[in-house]
C-alpha cells in the first residue's frame, strides 16, 4: 500500500512527530455549552489518537470569545476555568508521546445572538448570510460591521486565546482563516465592502488576517503557529476564486511577511483540480517552500503519494480518524478501516 512515508517520524522545528499523520479539526460539539470548559470525554478522545501513533492532533474549533461561537458545545480558551480543563487535556497526550495544536476560530457573521450571549453576529461588513445557523436551525442576523476599535479588540481576543493555549500546555495555534468564517469574511470582496484600511484593496481586506497572525506569532511563536485559509466557503458552496494563481500568490506573500512557517491549505477534494492543471496544494507548493499540511478526503495511498512528490509534508485526515481510534496502527499493520457512518461517529465521543 505503500505507506512508508506516511508512517514515518518527522521532525518539525521543534515538534517531533512520530508519524505524518494529522487528525484534522473536527468540530464536535461536546463541550459545556455553558461554560465552554472540555470533560473527560474530551481528554479520551483525544488521548487514544496521541497513543494510537498520530503525529499532530490539530483540536476541534476553540473559540477566543463568545462572539466567536458559531454552535452548541464548542469550546473557549478565554476564561481561566476553560484553560484549567484544556491542562488536563494536553497533559494526557503528552503522556501518550503526542502534539496537540489548538485550533483558533472565530465565526464572524455565520451565528446568532442566541450562541453568543446576546450579542448580535460581527463582520467587516453588515451583509447577512443565507441559510440557517448550525443546529439551532434559525437564520443567519444582519452582522453588526465591526469598528476599528471593534478590530483591535478581537485582534486582542486571538492574541489572550493564543497565550491561553501556551499556558493549557498546547504545543502550538492554528489561526483558522478559512471557510468562509471571520477572518476569511475580511479576505473576500463578497462579504468585505469595507471603504477604509480594513477593505477596498486586496492588501486592505488581507490586513485583517495580517494583524491577527502578527498578534499570534508574538504570544506561540513563529515555528509553532499554523494557518489554514481556503477557497471553499461553508456558507456559500459555488464560491470560486476567479484568479486561483492571483489569490494563492497574495496570502503565501502575506504568510511569508508575517514568517509563518507552517500551511494547511483547506479544500474538500485533495484531488480537485483549481487551476487547469493543478490541485490547490499543488498550486501552493509552486509558491511555497514551507511546510504544508494535506487534506481533502485524503487516503492513505494518496497521501503517502503527495509526500513522496513533495506537493505535502504531513497529512491530515478527519472521518477515518473518528471511524478508526486506532488508524495509524491498522494503517502500520495492513488492516482494513471502519467506514465512517455520520449516524454513529458523530453522535459520541469514541
Amino acid at each position: 500500500m505503500g505507506t512508508n512515508q506516511l508512517l514515518q517520524a518527522v521532525k518539525i522545528n521543534d515538534w517531533e512527530l512520530k508519524s505524518r499523520v494529522v487528525m484534522a479539526p473536527m468540530t464536535r460539539g461536546f463541550a459545556n455549552n455553558d461554560t465552554g470548559e472540555v470533560g473527560l470525554d474530551i481528554l479520551n478522545y483525544y488521548k487514544k489518537r496521541a497513543k494510537d501513533g498520530v503525529g499532530i492532533i490539530i483540536t476541534e474549533g476553540i473559540n477566543p470569545s463568545i462572539r466567536g461561537k458559531g454552535t452548541f458545545g464548542i469550546p473557549g480558551l478565554y476564561t481561566e476555568s476553560q484553560v484549567k480543563s484544556w491542562k488536563s487535556v494536553t497533559e494526557a497526550v503528552h503522556e501518550e508521546g503526542g502534539l496537540i495544536v489548538a485550533q483558533l476560530w472565530h465565526v464572524g457573521r455565520l451565528t446568532h445572538r442566541d450562541l453568543t450571549g446576546g450579542y448580535p453576529p460581527q463582520a467587516p461588513s453588515p451583509i447577512k448570510a443565507n441559510g440557517l445557523v448550525h443546529r439551532l436551525r434559525k437564520p443567519f442576523e444582519e452582522p453588526e460591521e465591526m469598528s476599528v476599535n471593534d478590530i483591535n479588540h478581537v485582534i486582542n481576543e486571538y492574541a489572550l486565546a493564543a497565550r491561553n493555549a501556551v499556558k493549557a500546555g498546547f504545543d502550538g495555534v492554528e489561526v483558522h482563516a478559512a471557510h468562509g468564517y471571520l477572518i476569511d469574511q475580511f479576505n473576500s470582496s463578497i462579504t468585505n465592502n469595507r471603504t477604509d484600511g480594513y477593505g477596498v484593496t486586496s492588501e486592505g481586506r488581507l490586513r485583517f488576517m495580517r494583524e491577527v497572525l502578527e498578534a499570534v506569532v508574538k504570544e506561540v511563536g513563529k515555528e509553532k503557529t499554523i494557518v489554514r485559509f481556503s477557497e471553499i466557503k461553508d456558507d456559500i458552496p459555488e464560491f470560486k476564486w476567479v484568479d486561483p494563481v492571483q489569490n494563492v500568490k497574495e496570502f503565501i506573500r502575506i504568510f511569508k511577511e508575517v514568517n509563518i512557517e507552517i500551511l494547511h491549505p483547506s479544500t474538500n477534494d485533495f484531488s480537485q483540480k483549481i487551476t487547469t492543471n493543478m490541485t490547490f496544494h499543488q498550486l501552493v507548493r509552486k509558491y511555497w517552500d514551507g511546510v504544508i499540511i494535506g487534506v481533502g478526503k485524503l487516503d492513505v495511498e494518496t497521501a503517502n503519494e503527495a509526500i513522496q512528490e513533495g506537493t505535502i509534508d504531513i497529512a491530515a485526515f478527519g472521518r477515518p480518524l473518528l471511524a478508526n481510534p486506532d488508524f495509524v496502527q491498522k494503517v502500520k499493520m495492513g488492516k482494513g478501516l471502519n467506514s465512517y457512518q455520520s449516524s454513529i461517529h458523530l453522535k459520541r465521543l469514541n
